[in-house]
Parts: C-alpha cells; sequence; structure tokens
C-alpha cells in the first residue's frame, strides 16, 4: 500500500477514531483553491500535457530545488527552457526520489501517483522506466486532460495568479467555453510596484498603453491601476495578492507620494527610496481594496532570487527564495491606522517567520476586524508546519480568524494532495481538542466544515 487509509492522524486509538469520523466528513467536501500558480492556458485550451516530465517536475520548484540541493544541475532538468530528453530527465528524478523521505513532496507525489495513476509502489530507479510509461499512456487519454481533471478533483473554484498586463485571454475563453469549471485571476501588481522587477520601466509603460492613462504621473499611475482591477474583476477576480520583501506599510502625503513615484518613474530613486514606495503602494492598494472590494492578499518575507548566478542563468521562481525575519507590528501600522477598523475590508496575512504567529499575527488577527491569517504557508505547507500553525494561532485567533486552506501551488495533480493533507491535519488538530474535552464533538464536526470549505468561500467571496 502506497498510502496508508490511517497516515497523519494521531497514533492513541481513542483520538485516531475521533480523526477518522471528522475525515469522513472532510473527504468529500469540494476543493476551493483560492490562491495558486497553475496556468489558465491548460484549461482554456484543455490539451493534454506533453510527459510525465512536464507534468510532475518541472513546474514544481519544491522537486527541483531538491535535486539542485544535491548537485543535479538544472539543465539536466530541463528547467528554463535548457533543451532534456523527458525519459533522461525521469530516471535521474526517480534516481533521485529517496532525497524526498519525509518530506511533504514526498506525500504529494505519493497521492498522485496512487490515487490519478494506481501505482502500488514506490518510485525508484529500477521502476522508473514502468512509471513513464504508464503515466505517459495516461496522459494521452481524455481522463487526463486539465478540464477533466478539474471535475474530477472536485474542485469548486480555481483562483490564478496573473500579472497586471495579462490581457486574461485565457480566462475569457475559459468563461465564454461553456464547461462548468470556474477559474478565477488574481490581480498580482508585483511588475509594475516593484522597482527591482525585470523591466520595471517598461512594465509602467505598458500599463499606461492598456488604460490609456499618463503613467508619468502619481495620480494617472493609480488611475491605470483602478482600471485594471476592474478589468480583474469584470473576470471573475475575487482577490489580489502581493509578495512584498517585507510587511512595512507607509501613509505618505499625496504630495510626497508623487514626488516618490517621480523618482521610481524617472529611475533615480535609491533603495530606500523603492523600499518607501512599496510600503506606500501597500497602503493604495488596501484603499482601492476598501474601494473595489477585492480582498487583499500579502506574501512578505522572502528573499527572492538569493542565488544570484542562478537567477542570471535561469530567471525567476527557481528554488532560490529564502525566508526572512518579518515585522508585522511595526511593519503594518500605517496601513492599519488608515484601513485596519474597516469591516468592509479583508487583509489576509501569510508568513515564513513562524515566531511571529503567536508574538504578532494572531495577536492583530485577534483584534482587527480587517485581518485574517491565511494558513501555513510554502516551506511550512507540511504537517508539522501545519499543526504548529494551529497550536500557535488558535488560542489567540480562534479557528474564524484564519481563512481555511490553499494549496499556492503549480503543479495540478499536487492540488488534492494538498488539501487531504492539510484535512487531515486539521481533522488530528480537532480530534486532540476532543479527547482533551476542550472541544464537544458536534463543535468539532462544525468546524472541520468550516475550515475545509466555509471559512474560504466566506473571506475570499467566493
Amino acid at each position: 500500500m502506497l498510502l496508508h487509509d490511517d497516515r497523519l492522524f494521531p497514533a492513541d486509538p481513542t483520538t485516531r477514531d475521533i480523526a477518522r469520523r471528522l475525515y469522513g466528513v472532510a473527504k468529500g467536501l469540494p476543493i476551493l483553491s483560492p490562491h495558486g500558480h497553475t496556468d489558465a492556458a491548460w484549461f482554456a485550451n484543455n490539451e493534454p500535457f506533453a510527459d510525465p516530465t512536464a507534468l510532475f517536475i518541472q513546474p514544481d520548484h519544491y522537486v527541483f530545488r531538491m535535486l539542485y540541493s544535491q548537485g543535479v544541475p538544472l539543465e539536466l532538468l530541463g528547467i528554463g527552457g535548457t533543451p532534456a530528453n523527458p525519459r533522461e530527465v525521469w530516471r535521474i528524478f526517480a534516481q533521485h526520489y529517496y532525497l524526498f523521505r519525509g518530506t511533504p513532496t514526498r506525500m504529494w507525489m505519493d497521492h498522485a501517483f496512487h490515487s490519478n495513476f494506481g501505482f502500488k509502489e514506490r518510485l525508484s530507479a529500477q521502476n522508473a522506466d514502468s512509471f513513464y510509461d504508464t503515466i505517459d499512456r495516461a496522459l494521452a487519454t481524455p481522463a487526463m486532460r486539465p478540464r477533466a481533471l478539474y471535475d474530477g478533483f472536485c474542485l469548486e473554484v480555481l483562483a490564478t495568479t496573473d500579472s497586471p498586463l495579462d490581457s486574461l485571454e485565457h480566462h475569457r475563453k475559459i468563461r465564454d467555453s461553456g464547461w462548468s469549471g470556474r477559474v478565477v485571476p488574481t490581480f498580482r501588481p508585483d511588475p509594475v510596484i516593484d522597482v527591482e522587477f525585470p523591466n520595471f520601466r517598461g512594465n509602467l509603460e505598458s500599463l499606461g498603453r492598456l488604460t490609456g492613462d499618463d503613467v508619468s504621473t502619481y495620480a494617472g499611475y493609480l488611475a491605470a491601476l483602478r482600471q485594471r482591477r476592474a478589468f480583474f474583476k469584470s473576470v471573475g477576480a475575487t482577490a489580489t495578492d502581493h509578495g512584498h520583501l517585507t510587511a512595512a506599510t507607509a501613509d505618505l502625503a499625496t504630495m510626497d507620494a508623487a514626488a516618490l513615484y517621480a523618482k521610481v518613474y524617472d529611475g533615480s530613486a535609491s533603495a530606500a527610496d523603492a523600499a518607501l514606495f512599496q510600503a506606500q503602494m501597500l497602503t493604495e492598494m488596501a484603499g482601492m481594496s476598501v474601494e473595489d472590494g477585492l480582498v487583499m492578499q500579502l506574501h512578505p518575507g522572502s528573499v527572492r532570487n538569493h542565488n544570484q548566478p542562478l537567477y542570471q542563468q535561469f530567471g525567476r521562481d527557481k528554488g532560490a527564495d529564502i525566508p526572512a525575519r518579518t515585522d508585522f507590528v511595526g511593519g503594518l501600522r500605517p496601513l492599519l491606522n488608515r484601513y485596519g477598523n474597516d469591516p468592509s475590508f479583508t487583509l489576509i496575512l501569510f508568513t515564513l517567520d513562524e515566531s511571529t504567529y503567536a508574538r504578532e499575527l494572531a495577536p492583530l488577527a485577534g483584534h482587527y476586524p480587517c485581518l485574517r491569517l491565511g494558513p501555513a504557508w510554502w516551506f511550512h505547507d507540511s504537517p508539522e508546519g501545519m499543526m504548529r500553525y494551529r497550536e500557535q494561532v488558535t488560542e489567540t485567533a480562534g479557528f474564524y480568524n484564519t481563512a481555511g486552506f490553499n494549496d499556492d501551488t503549480r503543479a495540478l495533480l499536487s492540488i488534492p494532495a494538498r488539501h487531504d493533507v492539510a484535512r487531515r491535519v486539521d481533522c488530528a488538530f480537532l480530534a486532540r481538542l476532543v479527547a482533551e474535552h476542550r472541544l464537544d464533538e458536534d463543535e468539532a464536526f462544525e468546524l472541520i466544515e468550516d475550515l475545509t470549505v466555509n471559512l474560504v468561500r466566506k473571506i475570499y467571496r467566493l
């Protein structure tokens, strides 16, 4: 058996029995994926995936960062557009599958192998070709097309993450196709807010051409962003997403903000200016969310592209993003003083700095009406990380100031696996509270449904 029925449940028989019964409710609920990085073109065009490597390895930085850490060159894996034989890439992956022992990636992979292709043995160098051939044959069948997978996974909604310069043509094609699947965009303005983003000035000019606004002025720039947000909302977006290095916010006078933007626009901004501009723009984005109702997500604390030689050769998002300490209490204060008491505004906070759970995030979310806490994220998207999150956050913020679960994945087949892990961990946590007589069993059954689907629907306005 590749997957044990009781995986991630407590070892204690009494508590495990409670968790099993809770999971009996959770496992049949639909999947809501309100934040992720799958490609809308998959569902718009509904074409077969090219091969097992393109499906499992090349989109998933969790996979190739581990291989790279053990000396496997990214070129051998076909990363960044470098040519590589898919079968040879798969063999390399299989030879190194032991590296994923004890990691959530291993659980996700085993789940996908078993649930989608019926494998009952562990991937290894010896069975690599058998795995490859079985998956490759399956990919040619209608059941493995993107839309069929969406339906088979019981997805209720899937959100992508999109540049403000995106035409959203694939989302519109999905909407106009008559298919019942719901794939919605998410407004991610980093390319026109992060001064260090590749071709930043060119991105600003593209923003102006798209909207017809004069982005050489601060007022025109803000008008252009408002217009793009409205366009995203018209195509189904319910949320924005912001990936900043810090949680710093600012609330400058309009004249000062305009003077700062002038430096940013003409390229004379210092590093301190660029950081202040990003801080100011988080507050501006919060104000726009108050206006248009889009839920705001903030993902701070990742030093992007830490490995500069790798970034220069292969580009962004190649597994070299490293967590950093994050100050939420001081950083968010200007924004919260401006908008934090408005219950119509929703700001979902994520962190890579677990030290902030009990000290900063839970107390903040347990007070400000606008704040909700996103789930354990990225490096903490693991059974241990999820349990630490529940233990440290619940005592101060409770369950209802959290935002359910999202998978944040680029790998389509990992979606049900990740949600299954989250559901099992929540069942284990609730079962412990029931066994310790800290929660009544009927409350636990209500909570597992809330944590799995109801909070996501409500908070993301889905």
